[in-house]
């Protein structure tokens, strides 16, 4: 199967291991992969800050880039959360642009629900020992409606003991700009993040969102802790 990787402004600049990691992972799945190395951002920064024709030309580059029929994944449930249910707010009268928008949003998939959902393989043979609990990203969760899909993954991974946090459907406290914005109310809702991760016991933190990672593994080194964040890729490509 042919595939094409959309590699989202937070991992290309901050986790470029991550889109490493998918790469490896999606190959030994039996795909195909290629990037367009003119893609840029998807637009959601811009389109989060009221800026919307700003949003509206990236988005528009964003369907040029990735016209055609193959399949998109991405290392983002952010993004891919943007592009599925945002897009058309952005051309809501130009209906070439819908068509456009109606075909990409058929094709393009997070990275854990194309595993599970489009090449239903859950197994990779990794191998990770150690606890770890998984934080459910807002985007994930309420966009992108995955939940299971994840965890059926991290639970093939053998050595690895999941344990469900607290509340762990809550958001970390990230938002894009509202972590700017809100810093206390952001910050705060990080530590309790936290809080309900030490009451585990689990020395690692899993996450499909490298946005969240980088917020909850923020708190954890002010509070100098003993816990790893990890993508949920990294913990795929583990062990093989």
């Amino acid at each position: 199967m042919n595939i094409q990787l959309f590699i989202p402004c937070f991992v290309d600049q901050l986790y470029p291991t991550v889109a490493f990691n998918m790469v490896k992972v999606l190959e030994k799945a039996g795909c195909t992969v290629s990037y367009n190395t003119n893609q840029t951002c998807c637009g959601q920064p811009a389109f989060n800050a009221g800026f919307c024709d700003e949003s509206k030309a990236v988005a528009e580059k964003f369907l040029k880039d990735f016209s055609g029929s193959e399949y998109i994944v991405a290392p983002s449930a952010s993004c891919v959360g943007f592009v599925r249910n945002y897009f058309a707010t952005l051309f809501e009268t130009d209906t070439l642009k819908l068509e456009a928008i109606s075909n990409l949003k058929n094709r393009i998939f997070e990275f854990s629900e194309f595993l599970v959902d489009i090449l239903k393989v859950e197994d990779f043979g990794a191998s990770l020992h150690t606890t770890a609990t998984y934080h459910d990203s807002c985007a994930a969760l309420r966009e992108c409606k995955i939940k299971s899909g994840p965890r059926k993954l991290l639970n093939n991974v053998q050595g690895l003991q999941i344990i469900e946090m607290k509340d762990v459907e809550t958001c970390c406290g990230f938002g894009g700009t509202f972590a700017v914005k809100f810093g206390d109310i952001s910050a705060a809702m990080a530590d309790q993040k936290v809080t309900n991760i030490l009451a585990t016991k689990a020395t690692c933190v899993i996450s499909t969102d490298c946005s969240c990672i980088m917020q909850i593994g923020g708190a954890i080194q002010q509070k100098k802790l003993p816990i790893q964040t990890m993508h949920l890729a990294d913990v795929l490509a583990s062990g093989w």
